[in-house]
């Protein structure tokens, strides 16, 4: 028995009983049924697929016929394009209709047709790893265009001409980089070339396509493969071109590190930080990969070459915020991903010079406070932030940052530092000053938390003194006659 046979006989015996299940009620009926594509290359990966895919020559009507009484549920949201969505138990299933599709070459959207052969369904698909079906209730793999053999040799072709291919579907040419980065395979030459040459098609498609690409790709297995496709095919370019544009000249009398290879090595130190799912950063984790990648993407923007020979990127950490926001809201990202994201790389730079000078425990509270939620991250991607060769430099940010960490634990055990808030909250301060409600109130308190932030916490008759002491140094403090707090409260109480 050949090893590709074996290979088949050992997939069989791992397929899903709701999978024989439906193939014998599509059989029934008198249609073809082949479990297709994904989940198909997951089995001979050994890998669970999420979802189970199948391919049929019954039309969306006919799909729903069958299916019918035997789903737990089912939605035809993608009917003109031949899909039938179902539910059945914990599985979620799609049936699609023999394809013959092309795209209008100045179109995002697919003009379907259905056919009525497998083969020529397959050859419509991707990549010949993902063109093959197991033909049901059988079992019989169908494997037109050397799926397997590509699968066992890591190589990632077209069924047909890969220019026919992405012609077709330009957004084949991302997943050739998410499944560079997901499966850790390589591309075929000839495939390498078309994406090259065919790059510029990338911008028909929508930009919320490309972001699901782009998330899929960032939290493979391997993503620097993925991103190393994307710069060198040129779709990085079109896509994320911060990215491509970290590929700094070299400068024989300005040296310096390169930021396009150190923002890599930054990814997958980040990338080994993440934790188990119980512990705070559960991998794979978008936010914490994306920002360690586009952390340093202010930094062409503000290179200069100094006199003495020295490169500087001042201020490149607020300059890089601003650049990921634009970028992640051109691809439509939501709007919390991208302050996590943006918020991230802002902060990136804060711990350096700790070490050299130390912080008071007001500067160490102020980290906390505006890292919020994203402290956890934050100190993975400083960590991952260090990829000198200088041991000796590398052991002394390590222990510097081992300190803070310390110091931050420390604190927080003497205070709430996750959630630090003035000593007196906003009705206390309109009480006691006898103002209303405005941009005043919004003042005072602020003035109580960098107090809090400053010198920790205090008891009420402490920040109450503190607040009358900064109240008799502002101008409105005279109004209504020069009253003070209580008099201003007692007087309104008599009207």
């Amino acid at each position: 028995m050949g090893a590709d046979e074996k290979a088949v006989q050992e997939a069989r015996f791992t397929v899903d009983p709701v999978v024989l299940e439906l193939g014998r009620r599509f059989v029934d009926a008198g249609f073809e049924l082949s479990l297709v594509g994904g989940p198909v290359r997951d089995l001979f990966l050994g890998r669970a697929s999420p979802d189970l895919d199948f391919t049929t020559d019954a039309d969306p009507d006919q799909t729903l016929a069958v299916v019918r009484g035997w789903a737990d549920a089912h939605w035809d949201i993608g009917r003109e394009y031949g899909t039938i969505g179902l539910r059945k138990g914990g599985h979620q299933i799609e049936v699609t209709t023999y394809r013959a599709e092309a795209y209008d070459p100045d179109s995002r959207k697919p003009a379907v047709a259905f056919g009525k052969d497998l083969v020529a369904d397959l050859e419509r698909r991707d990549f010949s790893m993902n063109a093959m079906a197991l033909r049901l209730p059988d079992l019989e793999l169908v494997d037109p265009f050397g799926g397997l053999s590509d699968l066992h040799a890591g190589l990632l072709r077209t069924p047909g001409a890969p220019e026919l291919s992405f012609s077709d579907d330009p957004l084949r040419m991302m997943r050739a980089a998410r499944f560079a980065s997901q499966l850790g395979v390589g591309v075929a030459p000839e495939v390498q070339a078309a994406m090259t040459e065919m790059a510029e098609r990338i911008t028909i498609i929508s930009a919320e396509r490309v972001r699901d690409e782009l998330v899929k790709l960032v939290k493979g297995a391997s993503p620097r493969a993925g991103i190393d496709l994307l710069v060198e095919t040129g779709l990085a370019e079109r896509v994320i071109p911060e990215i491509p544009a970290l590929r700094l000249e070299a400068d024989e009398h300005h040296r310096h590190k390169d930021v396009y290879q150190h923002s890599l090595t930054v990814l997958e130190q980040a990338i080994g930080l993440e934790t188990g799912p119980d512990g705070p950063v559960p991998g794979p984790d978008f936010v914490l990969r994306f920002a360690a990648l586009m952390h340093d993407a202010g930094k062409p923007a503000t290179r200069r070459f100094e006199p003495g020979g020295g490169v500087t990127f001042r201020h490149h950490d607020v300059v890089g915020a601003k650049l990921v926001k634009k970028r992640m809201k051109a691809l439509r990202f939501d709007n919390d991903t991208i302050k996590a994201v943006a918020r991230l790389v802002e902060l990136h730079m804060r711990f350096y010079g700790y070490g050299d000078a130390g912080w008071t425990d007001s500067a160490v509270r102020r980290y906390v406070t505006d890292a919020g939620p994203l402290l956890e991250r934050l100190h993975r991607l400083t960590r991952s932030d260090v990829t000198t060769r200088n041991q000796r430099k590398a052991d002394r940010l390590a222990f510097a940052y081992d300190d803070l960490e310390q110091r931050i634990a420390d604190l927080a055990e003497r205070e709430e530092l996750a959630a630090i808030r003035p000593d007196l909250d906003g009705s206390q301060i309109m009480a006691i000053l006898g103002i209303r409600p405005g941009p005043l109130v919004g003042r005072a308190y602020q003035f109580l938390l960098n107090e809090r932030m400053e010198n920790g916490p205090a008891s009420e008759d402490e920040a109450r003194d503190r607040l009358l002491q900064w109240w008799a140094q502002q101008p409105e403090a005279g109004d209504e006659g020069g009253s003070t707090p209580r008099q201003d409260t007692a007087e309104s109480e008599e009207r």
